[in-house]
């Protein structure tokens, strides 16, 4: 990674493409392997607090989400605190820099052996859904990398919460760290607004099989694979059998991948509840499907 090579990488989440994030010409490898829209931002992930301090400017809020949720699923977009450790191209030119510190142990031992940030947006072609376990990221990003870390099926599933700490706090991807969760910490929630360019995942079509997606089905069509939810679920992929949304969130990228192996005429997905993890399973369902809101 110190020459500029990119690696695959583990988290909690998903499966990332790590490079160097003050490397411009390393962060170019990564755009030009994902396919990647260059004014889509990456998230720098450190290896600590004492590091993400050192590219980002912390106020107390902050300070009170990194110690109750880090090392773990959530992204902070806070002011950059210059302009080296995480390059321009990475910040897609912004003022701000998204940080996390991830929760996984081989994510940690990486960026700690490299001594700085890294970027490791998905380890999928853009737009495609995020890969969960690695030979779905071998598969997408594979030949792009230098190296690969084999870390097993990711805990989580969906990419990480991210929340811009500006102005008021607001909210602009959900994940894993649910809004509730948040919302205890540093008190109500203002919507994304004119905060979500900071953030990736946003793209009204994202996270997308190549089968069309049909959401909140409760009977699919001939030619459908079907995304089944809670015990009237059936077929191979329900998400989880006992209504368990955490369960939910883990398998949705890997069955959306493995029902779009099968050529379908479609992807019918069963409803899913909103509230809690709900949210976020929501949120990439309805980029998946092509259309937010």
């Amino acid at each position: 990674m110190a020459a500029g090579g990119l690696v695959i990488m583990p988290t909690e989440t998903v499966y990332g493409l790590a490079a160097d994030a003050g490397n411009a010409r390393a962060v170019a490898a990564v755009y030009e392997a994902k396919g990647r829209p260059s004014f889509n931002p990456l998230i720098a992930h450190a290896a600590d607090v004492a590091m993400a301090r050192r590219i980002a400017r912390f106020d107390a809020r902050a300070e009170a989400l990194a110690a109750r949720f880090w090392p773990g699923p959530l992204t902070l977009v806070l002011p950059v605190a210059g302009g080296e450790a995480v390059c321009d191209l990475a910040r897609a030119g912004l003022d701000t820099v998204a940080v996390r510190v991830p929760g996984h142990p081989l994510a940690h031992a990486l960026i700690a052996r490299f001594g700085g940030p890294v970027v490791a947006p998905s380890a999928n072609r853009s737009g495609r859904p995020s890969p969960t376990t690695f030979a779905d990221a071998m598969e997408e990003t594979g030949p792009a990398a230098a190296a690969a870390l084999d870390g097993g099926a990711c805990e989580v599933g969906l990419e990480s919460t991210v929340v811009a700490l500006l102005d008021a706090a607001r909210l602009l991807r959900p994940g894993a760290v649910t809004r509730a969760e948040i919302e205890a910490v540093v008190g109500p929630l203002a919507e994304a607004e004119d905060d979500a360019k900071r953030s990736p995942g946003r793209l009204a079509r994202h996270y997308a099989p190549n089968a069309p997606v049909r959401l909140d089905v409760t009977e699919p069509d001939a030619g459908e694979a079907w995304l089944s939810f809670g015990a009237a679920g059936r077929g191979p992929w329900n998400l989880s059998p006992a209504g368990d949304l955490r369960e939910a969130a883990a398998n949705l990228f890997a069955y959306l991948r493995a029902a779009d192996r099968t050529a379908p005429a479609g992807i019918a997905v069963a409803p899913i509840p909103h509230e809690g993890l709900g949210e976020a399973i929501n949120d990439r369902l309805k980029r998946a499907a092509g259309f937010v809101g």
